[in-house]
């Protein structure tokens, strides 16, 4: 099959549960099955009156939200009526997060907060390994998360990108489809200020059956990978050859705004010279490339690891985006 070049990766951390919630009261509301959207009210009284349904949008046991609710019950939760979408600013710039694989709601909630805190609202799209092991699965998730953001209130809004492990592979189910069809979807690529992408898999499919591993069943990891790579064998037409056209399709991504990457050298899921070269090769095309490389971290768990470093690079890169919403310290 042959080595690939780049893939994105697909994996968990062992992520701990996150401290409180800090940023003021927020609205929660499910967008379909793994999309969540989260945007501050912008106005006290907005505050007061924002309510979430624990089981559909028109059930009447509703309870308010403020950042003393817990993740776990966010999660899970969907917000009462449509008419509270009017109170986020259409205006403000959307963080268009893509989590890592069986991300715990305490550990989305750092990467949510940093961006609320700064103005944003934030959209989570959570991706399932299905998406990965049968890529055609992915691709349509990748063209419903495209139309999403196609349709108010996501329309023309400016979009920063934060991809983590499965995240990066959904993102780029985005790409293929915006490169399929530019005419239809280029606006969007145009519409993405800058792409932060944490702990991807550079490699080959190694690399990808090596993460299965470790995340399915650790304690089974070598029968996982070697299993692995036998069904990329047998299904190459519907995994190894989707697989290798998105590396094409990432190497020559149609969004060009800077970007910032974080990784580390004992990542197993990583090779940085091969990350390097890629990073190499974006800047050859013009993009401005930012990076972060450790000796020693987690992959996917970089903030935690080293979060006073992290938030620093990633204060840097925001503030060198122009955007003036984005350029209070962190």
């Amino acid at each position: 099959m042959g080595n690939l070049a780049l893939s994105t990766s697909f994996f968990r951390t062992d992520a701990t549960p996150s401290d409180p919630v800090h940023s003021e009261s927020f609205v929660a509301r499910r967008i379909c099955n793994g999309v969540m959207y989260y945007y501050t009210p912008m106005t006290a009284a907005e505050n007061q009156t924002v309510y979430v349904a624990k089981d559909s949008p028109t059930t009447a046991d509703l309870h308010p939200i403020s950042s003393s609710v817990s993740s776990e019950t966010l999660s899970h939760t969907a917000i009462s009526s449509q008419q509270h979408l009017g109170a986020a600013s259409h205006s403000r710039p959307l963080l268009l997060f893509f989590s890592w694989l069986g991300a715990q709601p305490g550990a989305v909630a750092k990467y949510r907060d940093l961006y609320l805190d700064r103005g944003m609202d934030v959209l989570l799209v959570q991706s399932s390994v299905m998406h990965f092991l049968w890529p055609q699965w992915g691709l349509n998730y990748g063209l419903e998360i495209l139309n999403i953001l196609e349709e108010p209130p996501f329309t023309d809004r400016l979009i920063l990108v934060h991809a983590s492990s499965i995240g990066g592979f959904t993102f780029t189910q985005l790409l293929t489809h915006i490169t399929q069809q530019p005419k239809q979807h280029a606006g969007l690529a145009h519409r993405v200020i800058g792409h932060i992408y944490d702990s991807l898999v550079v490699g080959s499919l190694d690399h990808m059956a090596t993460g299965l591993g470790k995340t399915l069943l650790p304690r089974l990891e070598g029968f996982i990978k070697t299993t692995a790579m036998l069904y990329f064998r047998l299904f190459k037409s519907q995994t190894a050859d989707i697989y290798e056209n998105g590396v094409q399709v990432f190497y020559n991504s149609p969004v060009t705004s800077p970007a910032l990457f974080f990784f580390c050298e004992n990542d197993a899921m990583c090779s940085p010279a091969v990350l390097e070269r890629l990073m190499d090769f974006w800047r050859r095309r013009g993009v401005s490339v930012d990076s972060r490389k450790w000796k020693k971290s987690t992959h996917a768990a970089h903030l935690r690891c080293h979060p006073e470093d992290y938030l620093s690079t990633l204060q840097h890169f925001l503030n060198s985006l122009s955007v003036p919403s984005l350029q209070s310290n962190i």
